[in-house]
């Protein structure tokens, strides 16, 4: 697989390469010399030692790869062969590594040649929910709810590139100049956004939505206090009900991971149409179609937009259509697709209560171009629309549902609507834990007489009174 270059005799040779000092632009990987509390699953740095010697080493290993064999290797072979030629480039150039720092300085290495660079330790961690890159310098992560800045940095401008291409090109995407943002995703699932100068002042920015490997449940979400069991069994009930449902709340406050744990409990036999800007949802039923937007290419054509997917999904015979979120025209074509049989779907918007979030809904119908009274658009809306669930992140950085609400129907021009439960907030603990309750407001459902229909009536009645 490895093989020195042959050289060119009419070329000058190269200038040796220092040992002693590390090219400038090399990286001070700080980040992982120091522990931190999760179990990392490969080894870390352990001494200044190694980050020279990657400097040293890295441009003479890229000069004696194959890469048409690399790609044929599987990961383990490939750190076998690489272990094999560190030795040797570390023998040549008198770099005393203990097997220890070897062996890290292969995993740094394998780093940037398979996966992320310096992010790829941060990935490995699942206490970790989003990777925030500021340029090459500043590395800020979430965990628990809360953003810490990491030692982690990268060589320089470049590198960030690098990385970045590596992750759009694997979607068949592009990021540069002429296409300086971009949403893209990682192998995973996890979300990307992706933004470079000049939009970016201070160096390509890249943001990372994590999602756990475990998969979240909505049981799961009430004994980590999320919400109530009661709330639970009801959200449980209204899914299984084919109730339209609305998720709404901010960035970061767990629209999509409430989304993915309604998603299972679709029954396995209907046939499920899902709509994103960057794929990102993880159903679990074996009936799934799953669609993706595409921008416009250098001429600025071949766009397609959510719209145009809700459009077609609808000649795709789908029992549910899930929308990943709803930004703007195609508001009016789910509206229309929850009327008009589509019982069950489902998606997400970006608003601060209920009332808001239907009132964006009236916004993006009107967005779309479509000259319709406010009376008609309210009266396409209420009959759409059967539950608008509020999540929100609140200040101590856990997620909560903060209000389960129906929509009930019109009165006039106004759309009515009843909420079924509500978090009240109380105070705050030692820890800095806020505490509450979820309250049930005791009315009755309004979607009782259909949960009777799915034979669901009593355990709604239980839960909800």
């Amino acid at each position: 697989m490895f093989g020195r270059r042959a050289q060119n005799a009419a070329e000058p040779s190269e200038t040796p390469r220092p040992v002693a000092q590390p090219a400038p632009s090399q990286p001070q990987l700080s980040a992982v010399d120091e522990p931190v509390e999760e179990k990392k699953p490969e080894p870390r740095p352990v001494s200044n030692i190694v980050d020279l010697a990657k400097g040293v080493i890295q441009p003479v290993l890229l000069e004696r790869i194959d890469p048409a064999r690399v790609a044929k290797l599987d990961r383990s072979e490939l750190r076998e062969q690489i272990t094999a030629v560190v030795g040797e480039i570390a023998l040549e150039n008198k770099i005393k590594l203990n097997a220890n720092e070897q062996q890290v300085v292969v995993t740094l290495l394998l780093h940037d040649m398979l996966g992320l660079g310096p992010l790829e330790p941060l990935l490995g961690d699942e206490a970790v929910t989003d990777i925030m890159v500021n340029g090459p310098k500043q590395i800020y992560v979430e965990r628990r709810g809360k953003l810490e800045l990491t030692d982690v940095t990268f060589r320089d401008d470049a590198h960030v590139m690098n990385i970045a291409t590596r992750i759009v090109s694997r979607i068949g995407r592009r990021v540069d100049e002429s296409v300086p943002l971009v949403d893209a995703r990682l192998e995973d699932g996890s979300r990307v956004n992706i933004i470079i100068p000049p939009l970016a002042i201070d160096g390509p920015s890249i943001s990372i939505r994590k999602f756990a490997k475990q998969k979240i449940t909505l049981d799961k979400m009430a004994e980590q206090q999320n919400l109530s069991p009661q709330m639970a069994t009801v959200l449980r009930i209204a899914s299984r009900c084919r109730l339209n449902i609305l998720i709404s709340g901010g960035t970061g406050s767990g629209k999509t991971t409430l989304l993915n744990a309604l998603s299972r409990l679709i029954d396995v036999g209907e046939r499920v149409v899902t709509i994103e800007d960057a794929a990102e949802l993880q159903l679990q039923q074996p009936h799934v179609v799953r669609l993706e937007t595409r921008p416009a290419n250098l001429e600025g054509k071949g766009e397609i937009t959510q719209r145009d997917l809700v459009k077609n999904c609808l000649r795709m015979r789908p029992d549910r259509i899930i929308l990943g979120e709803i930004r703007g025209a195609e508001a009016i074509d789910m509206l229309q697709a929850m009327n008009t049989g589509h019982d069950g779907s489902m998606g997400t918007v970006h608003a601060n209560n209920p009332r808001e979030a239907l009132t964006r809904l009236e916004n993006m119908v009107a967005m779309s171009g479509f000259k319709l009274p406010v009376d008609a658009v309210r009266q396409q809306i209420s009959s759409a629309v059967n539950m608008i669930v509020q999540v929100s992140r609140m200040r101590d950085g856990k997620r909560r549902i903060i209000s389960i609400t129906e929509v009930v129907g019109m009165e006039g021009d106004i759309i009515t609507t009843q909420e079924l439960f509500a978090y009240r907030f109380t105070g705050e603990d030692a820890r800095g834990n806020l505490t509450g309750t979820f309250d049930c407001a005791g009315l009755r459902p309004h979607f009782t007489e259909r949960a009777s229909y799915y034979g669901l009536e009593r355990a709604l009645m239980e839960a909800a009174t």
